[in-house]
């Protein structure tokens, strides 16, 4: 179900494009698509080119019973005599066998732009099956297997909330509102129906989902539980401009139960084969740490950890900060439009020591702990 989700979603979204609905924010994001995935760009042309096709056939087709109505009213007014009457069916015969190849295309194309379509799905998305990458959240089945004791302790969080679930992953996910909306990775929550969230306090909170955005590979949860109290103000900005390379950074997030922190900088301003949605960063990261906020050195986000490469050590990868902001912006013009206010003041700790960050911000992160739900039987 969520394939043919999706594949409505990218047909509805190139049909948008190619009507005009579009708003410029949504053109520009869409054609970057196309010059970045070939795959886009050729289906987009094909797409248009079925429409091309089906409009000509209803054209033809109006075209022809407008000229049987004229037909059918010279005849009853005899202002014509038919010498070789030919019916209707047959004429209605002739003309499907002339066009019939026009239709067969059309119905190609229809297959051919499917099949595109899944395989752009599992493709564009940062966090693909691309055997070159590896995702960073924490599989349980994985971890019970390789490390039992971690693996139990993530059960045993959930269990604390809530006893009748079985918790499929754990990531990372951090504020980015003073009102308990927090962004994590789409893979994240992957095949899950809900969340809780752990503090590096060690204290849990229920969440609900709010929004999975897939190609993106970001989702945002919102704490939904009465013990949880809101902050104030955020101690950190959330950036829209691009980082320069060699710039520092550092990250907060869970590859284990307890906060852990790392540090790096910027190698490339693109991720992995060119992606302009994503930085790659000198930065060593282990599962746990998909959804992890990347701060610069004045404590702004600049990022959010991803994926990283299987094969070179220390190479990973952040969708760049901007695409929280398109986010929110697509929730503002949803079926069901939520507000979210993005903390965009100064940052209170750009002028402190690295530990006196860390101390700020280290409650804004949080464990999340994707679930569903056991049935009763």
């Amino acid at each position: 179900m969520s394939i043919q989700r999706e594949d409505i979603a990218m047909i509805q979204n190139v049909e948008r494009y190619l009507e005009g609905k579009m708003l410029p924010n949504e053109i520009a994001y869409f054609e970057q698509l196309r010059k970045n995935i070939p795959e886009i760009d050729e289906m987009v042309v094909e797409h248009n080119m079925l429409m091309h096709h089906l409009d000509n056939y209803s054209n033809r087709l109006d075209f022809k019973n407008a000229l049987n109505d004229i037909h059918d009213k010279l005849s009853q007014q005899g202002d014509i005599q038919e010498t070789n009457e030919v019916s209707r069916t047959g004429r209605i015969v002739q003309f499907y066998n002339k066009y019939k190849r026009v239709t067969a295309i059309a119905a190609s194309v229809g297959g051919i732009i499917a099949l595109v379509i899944s395989a752009i799905v599992s493709s564009i998305a940062p966090a693909s099956n691309n055997n070159k990458l590896e995702q960073l959240n924490r599989v349980v089945a994985q971890i019970q297997q390789k490390q039992q004791s971690q693996g139990n302790k993530l059960n045993e969080v959930a269990k604390n909330k809530e006893e009748n679930i079985i918790v499929n992953s754990g990531g990372t996910g951090f504020l980015i509102n003073a009102e308990g909306y927090i962004i994590t990775n789409a893979h994240v929550l992957h095949g899950s129906s809900g969340a809780n969230v752990m503090s590096a306090d060690h204290e849990i909170y229920d969440a609900s989902i709010v929004y999975r955005d897939e190609i993106r590979d970001l989702a945002i949860l919102k704490i939904s539980d009465n013990d949880y109290t809101s902050i104030k103000k955020l101690p950190y900005t959330i950036k829209r401009s691009e980082m320069d390379l060699g710039e520092e950074l550092f990250t907060l997030g869970y590859p284990r139960n307890d906060i852990t922190y790392n540090k790096g900088d910027i190698s490339a301003s693109t991720g992995h084969d060119g992606d302009t949605l994503s930085y790659q960063i000198q930065m060593s990261a282990n599962p746990g740490n998909s959804g992890g906020p990347v701060f610069n050195k004045n404590g702004d986000v600049i990022g959010i950890i991803s994926t990283r490469e299987k094969q070179s050590q220390g190479v990973s990868f952040a969708i760049k900060s901007k695409n929280i902001f398109r986010l929110v912006d697509d929730l503002k013009k949803g079926d069901h439009p939520v507000d979210i206010k993005l903390s965009t003041s100064a940052s209170s700790i750009k002028n402190k020591d690295r530990v006196s960050q860390i101390k700020q911000i280290e409650n804004c992160v949080f464990l999340v702990k994707a679930f569903n739900k056991k049935l009763n039987k």
